[in-house]
């Protein structure tokens, strides 16, 4: 029986050592499990900063989690995303310069940098990094951005072309339909930017800067009815406002004046702008 002892010892070493090694498979194992758990749920957090919350809460986010992993280039662009969200331009254009940067860094980092470059006024240095990027980066991004530079450089000719581009580009155009517009009104040519204000509104019939801008251009060419497109009563009121503005400016006095009643008439609340609009008409009749 003694001769067993060492045997069984043995064998329960043997088992023990078995359970043991299983032990640390199984540890391993869930340790990756729990790991793939943490990037997925810190995936959808990412996702959630970058969205619905407050952009400054997004900034502080970024930048705890870089504090971890100083290199991780999706957190430096969620950093960057944020920054530009929350106004923050001056840092925003920074952090997006460090992510164009990084050895990671992409053609469509080089486009985000631009968007902050011209969200911050400085357009020169957005062109030159638009330049750096390779003509086979075809984003909508970038020939929206590329359409503003060469709107700012009176490049009409170049922006009608990447203004057209990026239509084809995206599967909702409207945004870019009402720069394109802006940019035909500021030439003067008010037919054509009133036929694009018209096409972003069909696509969008939430957009108020549209709808705005349908009314100035209509206005410019003295229609002075509105639009016939989906509006609220307060829209209704603000658009009324603008196209007295516009009838005023091309000295079409009495028809602005009545633009300005029928817009404080038609606003649910008091219409403080067309009120001192009307004042100030008023009494420069009387002067």
């Amino acid at each position: 029986m003694r001769r067993s002892i060492p045997v069984f010892l043995c064998i329960a070493g043997t088992v023990s050592l078995a359970a043991c090694d299983t032990a640390r498979v199984n540890g391993a194992q869930m340790d990756r499990k729990f790991q793939d758990v943490n990037v997925i749920d810190e995936t959808d957090l990412s996702e959630v900063m970058l969205t619905v919350a407050d952009p400054n809460e997004g900034v502080s986010y970024f930048e705890r989690s870089l504090k971890g992993d100083p290199d991780r280039i999706d957190l430096m662009r969620g950093l960057a995303s944020s920054l530009v969200r929350a106004k923050r331009m001056t840092e925003g254009v920074a952090a997006w310069a460090r992510v164009a940067d990084h050895k990671d860094g992409s053609n469509a980092d080089s486009v985000a940098l631009a968007d902050a470059l011209i969200r911050s006024g400085d357009w020169d240095r957005a062109e030159e990094v638009l330049n750096t990027i390779p003509p086979t980066h075809e984003t909508y991004k970038r020939y929206r951005l590329e359409a503003m530079i060469a709107d700012s450089n009176e490049d009409w000719k170049k922006a009608d072309s990447f203004y057209e581009t990026a239509v084809g580009l995206t599967t909702k155009p409207a945004p870019v339909m009402n720069n394109w517009g802006y940019s035909k009104l500021s030439r003067g040519d008010f037919a054509a930017a009133e036929r694009l204000f018209l096409e972003a509104i069909q696509q969008d019939t939430t957009m108020f800067t549209a709808k705005n801008n349908l009314a100035l251009a209509r206005g410019a060419q003295g229609k002075y009815d509105l639009p016939v497109v989906s509006m609220t009563q307060i829209e209704r009121a603000q658009l009324l406002y603008s196209l007295g503005l516009a009838a005023v400016k091309r000295n079409d006095v009495e028809t602005g004046k009545a633009l300005f009643r029928e817009a404080i008439d038609t606003h649910p609340q008091h219409f403080e702008a067309a009120t001192r609009s009307l004042r100030a008409l008023d009494a420069s009749a009387k002067s």
